[in-house]
């Protein structure tokens, strides 16, 4: 059995995540007790309000912290993964799980990447929408006819579910022509702009700077990245890539697949994740951790395997 454990990115937010891990797990309670931010980031997590938790100025560094905190439980309980990945602002969980940024730099790095991000992409300007269908020769040739706006590719989550990213008028519009040619089931997503798509570019030239003094070091597993799917030697140019650029999760699976990953634990709120993977392979054994109950079902099953 070989463990990757996948952190989920935003849009799986909820309030209440990771309370009960934190109020179980002393350890888990420690980690997120020491994280120094400008706002008060267990009053965000475990009450919200909804619309503050859902501003990616905020969300970002909640999800991060309700992450890590699992993963921590799991270290505890003795499940451990030898290798690791993330989706979107996930790869920033991965990557502190992976020892390649300690908690008090990814902390600050992901609060000033969410702003840089809200700041760039004004809360009502843009948006994002699942679009849940295998035919991707559709959705491309419907994005190439768009001369409305800027609506793109952002995430290619699996053979059928692909994310699209833009201008919130061009992305109503592309909706409606795909409905037209008969995709219908379309999920507007829990996020406040058009995250992987070209509205990011100027932004991602302020984070590249925050990226260069957050002091990276070696990952002590491989991490697999959003914007090719591989291992990649140079992250500060994979990071400052990702914003703007689409997520290749469907290559991240397969190429963990490839170097022999069996077992994938997704780690955070929700079950997205293992969805998709189970619609990338099967074959594969997936799981979802987000609570304790969770935690308890996967030390079950993991005696099993």
């Amino acid at each position: 059995m070989k463990i990757a454990f996948l952190f989920v990115g935003q849009g799986s937010q909820k309030v209440g995540m990771g309370k009960e891990v934190y109020d179980a797990y002393p350890q888990a309670k420690a980690l997120l007790d020491s994280v120094e931010v400008d706002f008060d980031v267990k009053k965000i997590m475990f009450e919200g309000p909804e619309e503050v938790l859902n501003d990616t100025s905020y969300t970002q560094v909640c999800l991060v912290m309700t992450s890590l905190m699992i993963a921590k439980a799991l270290e505890i309980e003795g499940i451990v993964a030898t290798g690791t990945a993330g989706l979107s602002l996930g790869e920033y969980s991965a990557l502190t799980y992976a020892k390649a940024i300690n908690l008090n730099k990814v902390i600050p790095l992901v609060r000033l990447r969410g702003q840089i991000m809200a700041e760039a992409l004004p809360i009502g300007f843009s948006s994002m929408s699942a679009v849940l269908s295998d035919k991707i020769d559709v959705i491309l040739e419907t994005l190439k006819e768009n001369k409305t706006g800027i609506v793109e590719i952002a995430n290619y989550n699996s053979p059928s579910q692909f994310v699209l990213s833009g201008e919130k008028e061009a992305l109503s519009i592309v909706e409606k022509n795909l409905k037209e040619k008969g995709i219908s089931r379309i999920i507007p997503l829990k996020v406040s702009g058009a995250f992987h798509s070209s509205l990011l570019k100027e932004a991602s030239r302020s984070l590249k700077i925050c990226l260069e003094n957050a002091a990276f070091k070696s990952a002590e597993i491989p991490v697999y990245f959003n914007v090719s799917g591989e291992i990649e030697a140079d992250v500060i140019s994979a990071l400052t890539l990702q914003i703007y650029n689409s997520v290749e999760w469907v290559k991240t699976i397969q190429n963990m697949i490839k170097d022999d990953y069996d077992t994938f634990i997704e780690i955070g709120p929700g079950k997205t994740l293992a969805s998709l993977v189970r619609q990338i392979d099967p074959q594969v054994n997936v799981y979802s951790v987000e609570s304790c109950a969770s935690i308890e079902k996967l030390k079950g099953e993991l005696k099993h395997e």
